[in-house]
């Protein structure tokens, strides 16, 4: 006869195991990640990322400017690297040296690496970027490049680096809430003491993961927000209020490293803002509200690692003739005149301006966290869209991978202004982005979506409702 506590300890044996049986996981089976961190502070002064108004280059720095690295590894070895970085966006050229590294020495595909920049205006002028706005003589433009030259090699390193630190770890989600950004096209920045009520729209989430080692400690806090990094317009380096974040939320977890990624803040800004004081508030606020989430309980993702990615062919309106530049060169002023003095010299030189752009979209998925990765200045209405396809607590990253221009919802592209017609001048567009951009984007993310296996809640033209052509 079997005795009972034999019976007891069979049945907790298959209590315990049929479930880990059932989910086809192996009881052992967990992520590994690496975290790693580079100072990228320039070592001279040079000009600044983000304001035409500004006339000279930097003078000193509030504090250090930093890329990171988290790489992970799911238990079937599917690897991926996130970057995180203190800087406005990557050009096309600058993100295609640095990913074409990464695949050559390191192996990964543009769909496991996500290049993600914070878009603080404290930071400095990248190679191939916003060139029209920035009045640099050669000597400035020869500390550009220089700049741009070694930062690849700094991005490569630090990826190899957080690659070769890898170790087992837990990986957790969880979403916040903050409130300091405002929908900057619906509120009046000049009377905003005076506004009792704010118009949007908005998406004030707060985004977080949280990487912790085997004793339960945590190793990174990658979170986001999406709002504009412009409190400060200053000479000095700084992350503005994500670089104020993410020195708070080191000093309160020991050791950690901290990760911001920028979001769909192109139509949101700090209000008020033009002070340190407020940056270091809105920093604190950020970091209170993330701190709040790590802790609660988060979470738990599978060690399961998916990725997808494309580039969607978005088309741009008729370009300028020659002799229509010709007559905005004596009608513009400012940055505008020399968009349209660079691209008749390209007419001149027989070059064909663009029609077209090939723009980057990604997804992860980690567990079951879905993250979305953008390219350009991405809207806000774009993270909202994303969210009813793919569930509220979806991460959406805008200014991944390519910086290339403002992203406009149909509406905005409809209303026109700053974000929905001029801003192509300040990338060196040629023109403006055709109707049905925004549904193009939608779809081409549920297609990338299907491949990974994810189902959308709704279609892309539900939620465009005919605003967009077929």
């Amino acid at each position: 006869m079997i005795k009972r506590s034999t019976l007891f300890s069979l049945a907790l044996f298959i209590l315990v195991s049929v479930p880990a049986f059932l989910s086809g996981q192996d009881s052992g089976a967990s992520w590994k990640a690496g975290i790693s961190r580079i100072e990228i502070t320039p070592s001279q002064n040079m000009w600044m990322a983000g304001y035409a108004s500004r006339t000279h280059p930097s003078e000193g720095k509030i504090h250090d400017l930093w890329a990171k690295a988290l790489f992970l590894e799911d238990s079937n070895g599917n690897t991926g690297v996130l970057i995180t970085t203190d800087l406005l966006g990557f050009s096309k050229t600058l993100s295609d040296r640095i990913r074409e590294k990464l695949q050559k020495e390191m192996g990964l595909t543009k769909a496991q690496v996500i290049l993600n920049s914070s878009h603080t205006h404290s930071g400095p002028v990248l190679a191939e970027a916003l060139t029209d706005i920035y009045p640099v003589d050669s000597s400035e433009e020869l500390k550009i490049k220089e700049y741009s030259d070694w930062l690849v090699v700094q991005i490569l390193k630090l990826a190899k680096q957080a690659r070769n630190s890898s170790k087992e770890v837990s990986i957790y989600a969880g979403n916040g809430v903050a409130r300091f950004q405002v929908n900057r096209r619906n509120n009046s920045e000049s009377k905003i003491s005076e506004l009792t009520e704010l118009k949007g729209p908005n998406d004030y989430a707060v985004p977080v993961m949280k990487v912790e080692n085997k004793k339960g400690k945590i190793e990174a806090i990658v979170f986001g927000y999406a709002c504009h990094p412009t409190v400060l317009s200053i000479y000095q380096w700084s992350g503005d209020y994500p670089g104020f974040a993410q020195l708070e939320l080191e000093k309160s977890y020991e050791g950690a490293t901290a990760m911001f990624f920028q979001g769909a803040g192109a139509d949101q800004n700090p209000l008020p803002r033009r002070s340190v004081p407020l940056s270091k508030q809105y920093g604190q606020q950020l970091a209170a509200s993330v701190n709040r989430v790590l802790s609660e309980e988060m979470k738990p993702l599978e060690p399961q690692m998916k990725y997808a990615y494309s580039e969607i062919d978005l088309p741009l309106e008729e370009p300028p003739t020659k002799e229509k530049l010709v007559q905005l060169t004596e009608e513009l002023k400012g940055y505008q005149k020399n968009w349209a003095e660079s691209l008749l010299e390209k007419t001149k030189k027989g070059e064909t301006l663009k029609t077209s752009y090939p723009y980057p979209i990604q997804i992860w998925q980690l567990g079951d966290q879905n993250i979305f990765g953008l390219g350009g200045e991405l809207l806000i209405g774009y993270a909202i869209n994303l969210k009813k396809m793919f569930g509220k607590d979806s991460f959406v990253m805008g200014y991944s991978n390519d910086v290339m221009a403002y992203i406009p919802t149909e509406k905005v592209l409809s209303e026109g202004g700053y974000e929905g017609y001029s801003s192509h001048m300040v990338y060196g567009l040629p023109a403006n982005w055709k109707p049905g951009i925004e549904l193009s984007i939608t779809r081409g993310i549920a297609d990338l979506a299907g491949q990974l296996g994810i189902t959308p809640l709704v279609s892309p033209d539900e939620l465009t409702d005919g605003l967009t052509p077929p």
